[in-house]
């Protein structure tokens, strides 16, 4: 008999099964910016205003969106082509009720998989179209190829990056090989840990004024995150800061983020053909 809260996720699904569901894939140049905890307060912050966010850790390097979280997946990605597993059975329950999938050890042999059963895989996952309002990528930092693959298969790329000269380089490098590879593609900035507004105003104008000068390209700043020892202290507790310092100048910046993300859709996701297209895009990438 099957699980009575698959069965209403099936049903819900079936509701909504045409609305829409944006793709994120949130990335940076370098390690050690903070990626992976903006990825988790942001996709928090969605939840909090009532728009559901779904979470996958797709670092095939350094995951650790578990850590961070303070909990140990039981299953991960690879899982789906076991005969009988479905996506809801892969599907972990963290702080705040967020939902998120990890990638686990096993999804680098994902990208070696042979037509039948990559199908398998990606039809597996369909039934999160509709069913989630954005989907997070949270990728590896720096350009592997897998990451790449996440970044030119979503709708838009969130840039995080932090005021130090050799981040906003890795970033810049960042976005001159998307631009490379897709000249359309929607890259919106994060600046983490700034001293002031004013910090994280100039780093943003200054990567936006490079792409502009050498790529014509119109690189937009989704905004910055306060530099605030409120971070620090969550992350060794294993709790998300949005949650355990809900006040903090940190928890304020994920939420004006936030709100400058839900204000602004862009006309790549307009035109995006949700999940299906994303995982179409993905296929032809591995192959």
């Amino acid at each position: 008999m099957r699980d009575q809260a698959e069965r209403l996720r099936e049903r819900m699904q079936q509701k909504t099964a045409e609305r829409p569901t944006r793709l994120v894939t949130v990335t940076s140049g370098k390690g050690g910016v903070g990626k992976s905890n903006i990825s988790l307060n942001f996709g928090l912050g969605l939840n909090e205003m009532g728009h559901k966010a779904v979470l996958f850790d797709v670092d095939l390097g350094l995951a650790n969106l578990d850590v961070l979280m303070g909990i140990t997946p039981q299953k991960h990605l690879f899982h789906l082509l076991e005969p009988n597993t479905t996506v809801w059975d892969i599907i972990e329950k963290g702080p705040g009720g967020l939902e998120f999938i990890a990638g686990g050890s096993g999804f680098t042999q994902i990208m070696q998989l042979d037509d039948e059963k990559l199908d398998r895989l990606f039809t597996k996952l369909n039934p999160l179209q509709g069913y989630a309002d954005t989907i997070i990528f949270d990728t590896g930092a720096g350009l592997s190829k897998e990451s790449i693959r996440f970044m030119l298969s979503s709708d838009e790329v969130i840039l995080v990056t932090t005021p130090e000269p050799p981040a906003i380089t890795d970033a810049y490098a960042v976005i001159k090989m998307l631009h490379s590879r897709n000249p359309a593609i929607t890259i919106r900035l994060v600046i983490n840990r700034v001293t002031s507004e004013r910090e994280g105003k100039m780093t943003a104008d200054k990567l936006a004024m490079v792409a502009k000068r050498f790529l014509n390209m119109d690189i937009h700043s989704l905004g910055y995150v306060s530099d605030d020892p409120h971070v620090s202290k969550a992350v060794k507790q294993q709790r998300p800061f949005l949650l355990t310092y809900p006040q903090a100048q940190a928890s304020r910046s994920i939420r004006n983020l936030v709100g400058r993300y839900l204000e602004n859709p862009t006309t790549t996701i307009m035109q995006a053909n949700g999940l299906k297209g994303f995982l179409a895009k993905l296929k032809n990438f591995i192959q």
